[in-house]
């Protein structure tokens, strides 16, 4: 949290399903004040192929290979949900002008794991790469993990073992000194590929378990069942190692849990946050969830964020004690409740009157409030307004005709509160290639989301 403030930030931009036959790409935006490119995008890496659907990124290294000299972030991991294919990018030659350094193709994954649409990469003390996939080769949801050579970034295989696999997969974390691995669901890929359609819930093309997974055996041993609807989807450990605990956000419920171990070492599972629906008309249902679609812990376990996509607001919650969160900060940054938009609160269990359209440097945000990745120190939290592109082009058409937003929020530390800065605005809808979608933020240096300590 004393490092260097961050200059630099990797953000994957997205044109599949926007109309625009190009390809995806890899921006690098500088946020150096004292730069003269200070909130531009100073570097556009296009990848080879057209409709990849870049999404999450991690590292070659992170903190889990604290102490090994011959471990430094060099490559950036960059999944595509799409295309299947796993982009190894060389940002350390240049970390302004990233380079693509190999491509995984996506018939390597298939061939040698069964696996299809990567999501999450995270780097391992072992100093290979383990990436968390929603489905198999032919869409079908397979909660399965690949694993990636740390220095060829060859497929290896499975990582895990054992005839039990969960029948859906999304995020997930680990955590050494307690033996666990904790995996999350999303949804059926060929399902939620083509739009979020109500009934696919009930038929069960969606999650609603936390899978916990014995790390040293690489065996599913429970499953933690939140809910049908709950779509548990970001889960986070309390960055201290020796916490036996974290967080995950469940979007169409709109529900915060805590997990944690209990004295039997068992894992169990608490709700300990709920966004209330709000009774609307003018929308795609009758009740209007928050769809919490990302969430994030500070570096010192203090403060929790996380973001209601739909209902357009970004809240930070005090965590000190971590079974009663308390809400210290919140921000409306666009949504679907904006007044003067097409939808009308009929009902509503938090606001009095639904929230002003949010307009920075004169322009109207389109979209919500999506990804979050907070400074290393706290003070700074980037938000990103793009979920994913054929949801995107559901909920927010005009997200695909103006493109997506990178603002900045600044944070109390102290006491908690945000409030977003006037100064800072970045505009994909301007990019040389026409609109694109701007999804994931991350630095150079490490993050809240990537890192895991060991």
């Amino acid at each position: 949290m004393k490092g260097p403030r961050e200059q630099l930030l990797y953000l994957p931009c997205i044109y599949r399903n926007t109309g625009a036959a190009i390809p995806d790409f890899l921006a690098t935006v500088d946020v150096d004040p004292e730069s003269p490119q200070y909130c531009q995008v100073v570097h556009r890496l296009p990848m080879p192929y057209v409709g990849d659907e870049l999404h999450h990124s991690g590292w070659n290294a992170c903190s889990s290979c604290h102490g090994d000299r011959r471990k430094s972030r060099d490559f950036l991991v960059l999944p595509s949900l799409a295309s299947s294919r796993v982009y190894i990018v060389d940002v350390a030659t240049d970390p302004r002008a990233p380079r693509l350094h190999k491509v995984v193709e996506p018939q390597e994954l298939a061939l040698k794991a069964g696996a299809s649409f990567p999501h999450t990469s995270h780097c391992l003390g072992s100093g290979e790469i383990l990436i968390s996939c929603l489905g198999d080769p032919n869409g079908n949801g397979k909660g399965t993990f690949v694993l990636l050579d740390g220095e060829t970034f060859e497929v290896k295989g499975n990582w895990e073992k054992g005839e039990k696999i969960p029948s859906l997969g999304y995020d997930f974390w680990y955590q050494p000194r307690h033996n666990v691995l904790l995996s999350t669901e999303w949804g059926v890929p060929k399902i939620l590929s083509r739009g979020f359609d109500p009934q696919d819930v009930q038929k069960g093309f969606y999650g609603r378990r936390i899978n916990v997974w014995d790390w040293s055996e690489r065996r599913l041993i429970q499953e933690l069942d939140l809910g049908s609807g709950s779509i548990p989807l970001e889960i986070r450990f309390l960055h201290d190692p020796k916490a036996a605990q974290g967080f995950v956000g469940c979007a169409l419920s709109g529900e915060i849990w805590r997990f944690y171990k209990n004295l039997d070492g068992k894992w169990e599972a608490e709700k300990v946050i709920e966004v209330p629906s709000k009774k609307v008309q003018g929308w795609l249902l009758p009740e209007m969830p928050g769809l919490i679609t990302d969430i994030l812990i500070s570096l010192d376990d203090k403060f929790l964020y996380f973001s209601n996509w739909i209902h357009g607001d970004v809240r930070q919650y005090d965590i000190s004690d971590p079974k009663n969160p308390k809400l210290v900060g919140q921000v409306f940054l666009g949504g679907s409740i904006s007044r003067g938009g097409a939808v009308t609160v009929l009902e509503d269990r938090e606001l009095r009157q639904q929230p002003e359209p949010c307009v920075i440097q004169g322009k109207k945000i389109p979209g919500g409030p999506q990804m979050l990745q907070l400074s290393l120190d706290g003070r700074r939290l980037y938000v990103t307004t793009s979920l994913f592109s054929a949801w995107d082009r559901q909920f927010y058409p005009e997200l695909i005709r103006q493109g997506s937003v990178l603002l900045q929020l600044d944070v109390d530390t102290a006491q908690g509160g945000l409030s977003l800065n006037p100064k800072f605005l970045l505009d994909f809808g301007k990019e040389p290639g026409g609109p694109c979608l701007a999804h994931e933020v991350r630095y150079p240096g490490g993050d809240c989301t990537s890192d895991i300590w060991l």
